[in-house]
């Protein structure tokens, strides 16, 4: 997974509200289509017309917002199923980052399992950043200050902050106390002999 540090790129309005996981990927996309090529469907009913044509009118699709990194989002993006391959269609057309005022609880914490990182502002915030956005403006994220373009904070959890910085998924993280976790066991072992076999 990759480290996430300091993100520099083009932040993309997203306003819609409920937001949910199959219309970012659709179910059928989700069996049979490796996850380094997820990324082409997100999105695919908004994205495409029916011809496959890129839609115009969708905001991904505009030229100043081609290759966005970071997204503006309405409340409550992301909810529905629990499918983590909606958060691998985003990282795989580039999304680094998302701003909003609320998640789908699964999608929020799948996010962080993929290097994704889901800010979390109030609905004020949210909405001055969207209309900073909707200037085409190119937004600053640094994720060790907690900061966006250097005024405004935002909360994460020490671990799941730190899990990002080292580019660490759940599994990872616990390797990295794989000393830690050896040296309790071997203690308690000294101290418990009893309960090994």
């Amino acid at each position: 997974m990759n480290k996430f540090l300091t993100l520099t790129a083009v932040a993309a309005p997203f306003p819609q509200k409920n937001v949910d996981t199959d219309f970012i990927i659709r179910i059928e996309r989700c069996t049979g289509t490796p996850k380094d090529e997820i990324g082409k469907y997100a999105f695919e009913t908004a994205r495409f017309l029916p011809d496959g044509s890129d839609n115009p009118a969708f905001v991904l699709n505009q030229p100043r917002y081609r290759g966005a990194q970071i997204l503006v989002c309405g409340e409550f993006f992301g909810t529905g199923s629990s499918r983590e391959m909606a958060v691998w269609a985003l990282a795989g057309m580039g999304i680094r980052c998302l701003i909003a005022p609320s998640y789908g609880q699964i999608f929020y914490g799948n996010c962080f399992q993929n290097g994704l990182l889901p800010i979390v502002l109030s609905s004020p915030e949210v909405e001055s950043l969207m209309r900073e956005a909707e200037k085409g403006t190119q937004f600053s994220i640094d994720l060790e200050k907690q900061r966006i373009n250097g005024t405004t904070p935002f909360d994460i959890s020490p671990r799941r902050k730190k899990m990002l910085l080292e580019g660490l998924d759940d599994l990872g993280l616990t390797l990295a106390m794989e000393p830690r976790i050896a040296a309790f066991e071997a203690a308690d072992r000294a101290r418990r002999p009893w309960i090994y076999p």
